[in-house]
């Protein structure tokens, strides 16, 4: 199969980084480009600390505090793997949005011509970290392109 455009779904969690390894070689491989989507799930969208804070102004001070570190993240990311793309000369794009992962997966995927998506799997059960709640079901229901998913490292 010769790949000449890829979609990479990846937020930088050890399964995600997995992904990253296997897209870069299939772009270097393949003289491929290289779309990175990197979805902010939309559990974050309100954060406001209800439960704890106890009132409006702090509410919102800590509502901007939790904004404010997802784009630092973020930029961080994204910086990351534009410098690994050009390192590997793999022309790179990114593309940052914030809602359910796999609804945003499928979006994007039917707004281009992608050759393969790649995707890392889910973490092993007990594994640390947030999950990013990637709804396999509706992804491959739903995914026009065909599905990698990379195997999480720690299995």
């Amino acid at each position: 199969m010769k790949l000449k455009k890829v979609i990479l779904a990846s937020h930088a969690s050890p399964g995600a980084r997995a992904a990253e390894d296997a897209a870069f070689k299939l772009c270097a491989d393949n003289n491929a480009s290289l779309y990175h989507l990197l979805v902010v799930p939309d559990f974050w969208k309100g954060m406001m600390g209800d439960d704890w804070l106890n009132n409006a102004v702090t509410q919102i001070r800590f509502g901007n505090y939790v904004e404010n570190q997802l784009v630092q993240e973020t930029a961080t990311e994204i910086e990351r793997l534009a410098k690994r793309a050009k390192a590997k000369g793999i022309a790179y794009t990114d593309d940052v949005r914030i809602g359910k992962p796999a609804l945003c997966l499928i979006d994007a995927c039917g707004k281009d011509n992608f050759d393969l998506c790649v995707i890392g799997s889910p973490r092993p059960k007990g594994a640390e970290g947030y999950n990013s709640r990637m709804d396999l079901n509706i992804l491959t229901k739903s995914l026009s392109v065909r599905l990698l998913i990379i195997p999480h490292p720690d299995r």
